[in-house]
């Protein structure tokens, strides 16, 4: 008898189990990342950049920017702040196991050349065409959305704006008001 009690005392152990680890689950955690980023985090919104194939790296140290508040946005910080340092972690993970999918975007020739001639300060950092970060720590460009890439631009050109990236900072404020639209548009037609 005591046998039997302590069998099911265990069996009863393992069921409450189950569900905590299956809370664990990152892939679980990571959907709730569609919505805004697309399925597997390919974005379909040209303002919501895609996350997919990023550097793990780069997209734990961003988020936990949010986190922390050293960086700004009003939504990514909302949802941000509920997650754990190991949940971000390895939602980082997650996303950057998956394929980098260049959403290319047409553009004029002429925008093209002008984008090309104002983003020299960018290649030593993100590689001619955007494709080839230099760093764990630094985002692909080539194939990312052009809008989303003049906002943040735009946002790292803002004083008043919290951005955390000296160099970036620098790089972007350096660029004329009307060059901003052709970098971004230059990257966004990238396909490597």
């Amino acid at each position: 008898m005591r046998n039997k009690l302590q069998m099911a005392f265990a069996l009863a152990g393992l069921f409450f189990v189950a569900p905590v680890q299956a809370g664990d689950d990152i892939e679980g955690l990571a959907r709730t990342c569609y919505g805004c980023h697309g399925t597997n985090g390919v974005s379909v919104g040209q303002s919501m950049p895609s996350i997919a194939g990023l550097s793990a790296d780069y997209l734990k140290t961003v988020m936990m920017e949010w986190k922390s508040g050293a960086r700004a946005s009003a939504n990514m910080t909302r949802l941000i702040s509920g997650y754990s340092d190991a949940e971000i972690a390895g939602l980082a993970s997650y996303f950057s196991k998956l394929p980098w999918t260049p959403q290319v975007q047409k553009t004029s020739k002429e925008t093209l050349a002008k984008g090309k001639a104002a983003s020299d300060r960018c290649e030593s950092c993100h590689g001619v065409t955007g494709g080839e970060p230099d760093g764990d720590d630094i985002p692909r460009l080539n194939g990312q959305w052009a809008k989303y890439l003049e906002l943040e631009l735009m946002k790292y050109r803002d004083e008043a704006f919290q951005m955390s990236h000296k160099k970036m900072i620098k790089n972007a404020r350096k660029l004329d008001e009307g060059e901003v639209n052709s970098v971004a548009e230059y990257f966004g037609a990238q396909s490597k």
